[in-house]
C-alpha cells in the first residue's frame, strides 16, 4: 500500500515538473518569435499568427482569462516598443567604438537583446499578465547574462555595454540616455518580504554612465543627471547631478626575480 502511494506521489511530482519545463520551453519559443516579428517583416508575415496562438495557449495554461483582449492590447504596443528599441540600438552604435553598424547591434549585442525582451515583458506586466513576464526575463537572463526584472522602468536610448553579470531590480527607475557596463548591480539594501510593495531599488537620472562592477543600492538612492559612476564603486546614498564618483586604488608593480 505504501509503495502504491509513493508511486502515485512520484507520478504527480514528475507530471508537475514536466508541465513546468514544457511551459518554460514554450515561453522561450514565444519570446524568440516575438523578437523576430519585431525586426523582420517577412517573419511577421509568416509566423505572426502562430505567435498569437502560442501566446493564447500560454495564457490558457496559466489560467488567464480574456486572452484575446490582452493580445490585442499587447500587439497595439509593438510599434511603440520597436521605436524605443531603435533608439536603444542607436545609443549602442553611438557610444560603443566597436560597433561598426546598427545591424551589428541588432544581431550581435546581448545587452540589446536583453533590453528588447525587457520592453516586451514590462508591457505584459503592465497589462496584468502573471508569471509570463518573469519567465521571459529569466529566459533573457539565461541567454544574455543580464537579469532585468520586468517591473523595472527603463527610459529611451538605454545602452548595456558587455552585458554579463548585470542585475536590475524590480523597482529600479532608469531615465533616458543611460549607459551601464558589465557587472553593474542596481539593487536593494534589505531583502525583507514585508518590504515587497515598497521602492527598494535606485533611480538613475538622465545621461548617467555607470562603469563595470559598480553597485548602487537602496530605494531612496537617486543618481543625479549626467553623473559618472566609476568602476567598483559601491553607493548607498544619493549623488547630485554632474558628479563623478570613483574608488582610489593602488597598483603595486615590481620586477619578478628569476
Amino acid at each position: 500500500m505504501e509503495q502504491t502511494e509513493q508511486i502515485k506521489a512520484t507520478e504527480k511530482l514528475v507530471g508537475f515538473k514536466n508541465y513546468r519545463m514544457c511551459l518554460k520551453d514554450a515561453v522561450g519559443v514565444f519570446t524568440k518569435q516575438l523578437i523576430n516579428n519585431l525586426f523582420d517583416v517577412n517573419h511577421l508575415t509568416e509566423s505572426g499568427p502562430k505567435t498569437r496562438i502560442q501566446f493564447l495557449k500560454i495564457l490558457e495554461r496559466l489560467s488567464v482569462e480574456n486572452g484575446e483582449e490582452i493580445w490585442n492590447d499587447f500587439e497595439s504596443s509593438f510599434i511603440t516598443i520597436r521605436k524605443k528599441l531603435d533608439l536603444d540600438a542607436e545609443a549602442a552604435h553611438k557610444n560603443d567604438p566597436a560597433a561598426k553598424s546598427l545591424n551589428e547591434v541588432y544581431l550581435a549585442y546581448p545587452g540589446f537583446y536583453a533590453i528588447a525582451v525587457h520592453r516586451l515583458s514590462h508591457q505584459l506586466l503592465k497589462l496584468g499578465v502573471p508569471v509570463l513576464p518573469r519567465v521571459m526575463s529569466e529566459f533573457a537572463h539565461s541567454t544574455t547574462g543580464t537579469d532585468i526584472h520586468p517591473g523595472a522602468e527603463i527610459g529611451e536610448s538605454f545602452f548595456i555595454d558587455h552585458a554579463t553579470g548585470i542585475v536590475i531590480g524590480e523597482t529600479t527607475v532608469i531615465r533616458d540616455n543611460v549607459q551601464i557596463f558589465q557587472g553593474v548591480t542596481l539593487g536593494g539594501i534589505q531583502v525583507k518580504k514585508s518590504l515587497a510593495s515598497t521602492k527598494r531599488h535606485p533611480t538613475i537620472e538622465n545621461g548617467v554612465v555607470i562603469y563595470a562592477n559598480a553597485t548602487i543600492l537602496g530605494g531612496d538612492v537617486v543618481i543625479g543627471a549626467n553623473s559618472v559612476i566609476g568602476a567598483n564603486v559601491c553607493i548607498t546614498e544619493s549623488i547630485p547631478e554632474n558628479s563623478v564618483v570613483t574608488v582610489q586604488s593602488e597598483n603595486n608593480i615590481f620586477q619578478k626575480r628569476n
